[in-house]
């Protein structure tokens, strides 16, 4: 893709309304994305249309630790609405404190991806993404099992403003309060959750002036030099931007040259990539790309958090891969046979690499990480186990 065609782009995506902000009319048969003809709607699963009322729902149970089995996690405790619904950690911990193998993604624009989370080819849509942190036993991130369903579903029935407002999603069903419905409400408020107001985008309108050294980078990330936009070229900055009219699905996978622990290319388990799926070798290390909009504010980087900065990552890419000189991890993943061809070592200088973070810092979205529309309705403080009737502060 263009940079003139990525720009035109942007510049639609910008545009989009207050609804497609998430901020949809209060009549929920009235729900639309408002989105220029020339950028069709993300995909929705049919039997899961967008509404207000699905929206606000999900949005309380997403901050509400009571969906978790000791109470004690909620969605936002790894997806914090100020670090881009990121959690700043290298790896994600559950609600028994175990911790998960790879670093919290953001929720950002997720209405637009292709496949979800790191490395499944197959996880393609948010309700079905959504059962692995509710139900997952290994890790445990929620913690939800056959033994406490029925309890977390009564701390719900027994709230009688959750009561109302699952009627109000689910509107016809004689039991709307169902993990099905749970799950349902939460993907709503997900693909309601776009990000799409940052300095580069208000440049793109020409309401911002970028600085020359965010002009340089931005001629860098989309230039033959540093290459960034090969992987990070579409709307969304990431390589698998899929919407409702596309009509293919293309869902590349890259090894980055992390790591090579025994000169063969292998990666450390139980974080091999999508090789985790498939077993097959070429597969071994191969992630998502993943989108930069926010890329400032989601610190630490990669699948497994194992970069600290935005600066690291540079130098990373820069190198053509990480060459990690000890430790049990110790290997020249610059070398590592099964790297993309699109990493390669770049001629950076100094003033060029400072240049392309300044540009990557462009893509912050301010009013994103703290609009009310995705806040927290119980102010940090959700129910605990065993208070039945609460109402959200806002």
């Amino acid at each position: 893709m263009t940079h003139r065609r990525l720009a035109i782009l942007l510049t639609a995506f910008t545009l989009i309304s207050p609804a497609a902000h998430g901020g949809a009319d209060q009549n929920e048969s009235a729900w639309r994305w408002s989105l220029p003809d020339f950028l069709p709607p993300p995909r929705v699963p049919t039997d899961n249309p967008m509404s207000e009322s699905r929206f606000q729902l999900g949005r309380k149970l997403f901050y509400d630790t009571r969906l978790s089995g000791n109470g004690k996690e909620s969605c936002a405790s790894c997806h914090l609405q100020r670090l881009a619904f990121t959690d700043g950690r290298k790896l994600g911990v559950g609600a028994t404190g175990q911790n998960t193998p790879r670093n919290a993604p953001s929720i950002a624009n997720v209405s637009w991806r292709a496949t979800l989370t790191w490395a499944n080819p197959a996880m393609v849509t948010l309700e079905r993404q959504m059962e692995a942190p509710l139900f997952g036993e290994d890790p445990i991130e929620m913690g939800v099992n056959d033994k406490n369903r029925k309890e977390i579903l009564s701390r719900f029935a027994n709230d009688a403003t959750y009561r109302q407002d699952f009627a109000a999603a689910f509107p016809g069903e004689a039991e709307p309060l169902t993990f099905g419905n749970i799950i349902k409400a939460i993907a709503v408020f997900e693909r309601g959750a776009v990000s799409a107001n940052s300095k580069y985008d208000l440049y793109l309108q020409g309401k911002a002036t970028l600085t020359p050294e965010e002009i340089r980078g931005k001629d860098l990330f989309f230039g033959e030099k540093a290459e960034c936009h090969h992987c990070h070229g579409s709307v969304n900055f990431d390589d698998q931007f899929y919407h409702a009219k596309s009509r293919g699905v293309e869902t590349p996978f890259h090894n980055t040259g992390l790591y090579n622990l025994d000169k063969d290319g292998s990666y450390p388990a139980p974080n091999r990539g999508v090789y985790e799926n498939t077993h097959k070798p070429e597969d071994m290390g191969t992630f998502r790309a993943p989108s930069l909009r926010n890329i400032a504010v989601t610190a630490p980087y990669m699948h497994d958090g194992s970069v600290a900065t935005l600066e690291d990552a540079v130098e990373i890419y820069a190198a053509g891969g990480r060459n990690l000189k000890e430790g049990p991890l110790a290997g020249d993943g610059r070398h590592n046979p099964n790297k993309s061809a699109l990493i390669v070592p770049i001629d950076l200088s100094e003033q060029e690499k400072s240049d392309l973070i300044a540009f990557l810092k462009t893509l912050t979205d301010e009013s994103f990480l703290s609009s009310p529309r995705f806040s927290d309705p119980w102010n940090g403080a959700s129910p605990s186990i065993g208070v039945s009737v609460v109402t959200p502060p806002h």
